[in-house]
Formats: C-alpha cells, structure tokens, sequence
C-alpha cells in the first residue's frame, strides 16, 4: 500500500534532528559578515572586486540551490540573472531610483523568468534539459540585443541613477556603501537559503534529485516541486543581477552570456555542490584567482584557473567545501582526546 503523501513531510523531519541541536545556529552567517566586514578593513582599496565576490556569491549560491539540491542541471543560469540586472535598471530610470524597491524588482523578474522557462524547461532530463537552458539565456540575449531602444544593445543599459540606500547612505565613488549593502543582502540570503535547505522542503528536494521515482512512489509531486525551486533560485539569482547593476550603473548583454553561466557553474563545482557554504567558498577562490592571475598573465589565466579546477577535484572531490569537513573532523579528534586526557581510545 503506497504510503499518504504526510509521510513523505514526516521523514525530512525525522532525518534531520542535529539542526536543532546546534549551539550556534547562527555561526555561518557570523562567520560569513565578520570575514566581509574584514575584507572591507583590510582591503578599502579593492572594494569593487569585493562588492563583485559579494554578488557573484550570491548568484553561486542560487545554482548551488538548483544543481546541487534539486539536481536541476542548467547551464544557462545567466538568463535570470540577467533579467534581474535589466529589471532593476530600467525601474531605476522610468519608475524609481530606491535602491531596495529595485532589488525587489530584480529577485521577482528573475523568479518570472524561471517560472516562466522552468514550465517547459523541467519536463525535460538530461542532455535536453541542459541544452533548452542554453538556448533560453540565448534567446534572453538576442532579445536584448534586438530590443536596443529599451535596453540599449550592446552598449548596455546606462544613464540610470540609484538613490541614497534608506534615504541616507549614497552609493559613493569609493564603493563603501555598496560593498556594505551587497555584503548584508548575500547574508540575509544565506540565512533564508539555509534554513529553506534544512526544511522539509529542501530536503524533499534533496531527495527527488537522489531518486525522484521514489519520491513518486510516496505520493510527492516531483514536478511542482522542481519548478518551485526553480523559481527560488530565479529569484535569488535576480537578486543578484540587480545588485550588480545598481553597484555598476550598468546592465550589459554579458549578463546574459553563456560565458557567466560557465563560470559560475565552475564556481560552484569548485566550492563542492554538497553544501550552500561550498558556492561562496568556491566563489571567492574563482574570483580571486581570476584577479591575480589575469593580472600577472591575461592572456594564460585560464590555464591557471584550469590546473586549480583538476587539482582540485583530483585531491578533493566534494569540493574545497571538503577542506571545512577535515578540519571540523581533525579538531573534534582532538578535542575528544583531550577530554580523555591525552589517551587514545
């Protein structure tokens, strides 16, 4: 007899009891804002290469929801970025300059994309589902290009303005408050990201991507709930397209290109698929290398990038994520054999 479909709501619950044992709940998110808030003591001068990392992280961390959870296979993840980027511009020039009504606007333009594309999209598999993701960020492209009185081609779309975040604090030459602002958004999204993660329904999405047959068997809908995930990173993925655009003054057709989608595929298979905190570590590992080594070589940093990437998954294959594992694992060891007074068990 095929179980009700409560069942299927009950066993996440039963599967995950540690989460609400845990001393510090809020320790990646602190971690997370005190290395930011670092960066920006440390590095005042890199501020724009910071306030990238930030945005990039959080458009990482809306495929790092889509692939490594739900096993939603895209690699044209730039298409709602993108979107976002271009909705919060053109708020900004016919609507209004507030920076957060913008970002709004940019999370729910690229959650419309993704429900939009993601009803077609998801009733495929395979080869077929990666390649129509492809094909809808080109599609996105070429309409942008086309539609050059709107969103100025390939000139981009420039000429708009962003008011004083909270009526107070202008987005300055120097980049502070919009280091700060991209910083503050990536957090509240790894904190909602995180515990949408570890709730019934990211584990049901864990658990479609493991079998989705099974998932079937127990009564869940495996369809409505991929494009529900589709959709949440959309808008994640929105968000950071429309920070991106507000830092830049800028949205351009590169936001919608099959290279981004590449590269932040790279990002996240860098940082380890198993874990949200995996695409902000593989994110700043890409970005930073990007930055040194096409400043030493810009023609030759690929390969750089391209050795890092194999030896990485040659010495770690879930990711530099793996690295946090074997220092949380060497460290409770330790601590265990000092509980016990330096003896071994």
């Amino acid at each position: 007899m095929t179980p009700p479909a409560a069942t299927l709501d009950a066993l996440p619950r039963a599967a995950s009891p540690a989460a609400a044992r845990r001393p510090w709940p809020l320790l990646p998110e602190c971690g997370l804002a005190a290395l930011g808030l670092a960066a920006y003591g440390l590095f005042p001068s890199d501020l724009g290469l910071l306030t990238n990392i930030c945005a990039m992280a959080l458009f990482a961390l809306s495929l790092n929801l889509v692939l490594g959870q739900a096993g939603i296979a895209s690699i044209g993840h730039a298409a709602l970025y993108g979107a976002g980027a271009y909705a919060a511009g053109l708020f900004a020039m016919h609507v209004s300059a507030e920076p957060l009504l913008g970002l709004a606007v940019g999370g729910l333009a690229g959650a419309a994309v993704a429900l939009a594309s993601g009803a077609v999209l998801l009733r495929s598999k395979g080869l077929t589902l990666v390649m129509l993701t492809i094909a809808t960020s080109q599609i996105l492209l070429e309409f942008a290009n086309w539609a050059r009185d709107i969103t100025g081609g390939d000139d981009g779309l420039t000429g708009f303005s962003v008011a004083p975040l909270l009526g107070r604090f202008e987005f300055d030459f120097a980049g502070r408050t919009g280091y700060l602002y991209t910083l503050a958004v990536l957090v509240v999204a790894f904190l909602g990201l995180r515990k949408l993660v570890a709730s019934p329904f990211g584990l049901t999405a864990r658990a479609i991507r493991l079998d989705a047959g099974r998932v079937e068997a127990l009564g869940g809908r495996v369809y409505p709930h991929l494009l529900a995930v589709y959709a949440i990173g959309g808008l994640v993925a929105g968000l950071a397209g429309a920070l991106t655009a507000q830092t830049t003054k800028v949205a351009s057709l590169s936001m919608l290109d099959f290279q981004l989608s590449a590269g932040v595929l790279i990002m996240v298979v860098l940082g380890g698929t198993s874990r949200l905190a995996g695409a902000i570590m593989g994110t700043i590992a890409y970005m930073v290398i990007q930055h040194v080594a096409s400043g030493l070589s810009p023609h030759h940093w690929l390969l750089v990038l391209g050795v890092l990437l194999v030896a990485t998954m040659v010495a770690l294959p879930g990711g530099l994520i793996q690295l946090v594992d074997m220092l949380r694992a060497g460290i409770t060891a330790w601590w265990r054999r000092r509980g016990n007074g330096g003896s071994t068990p």
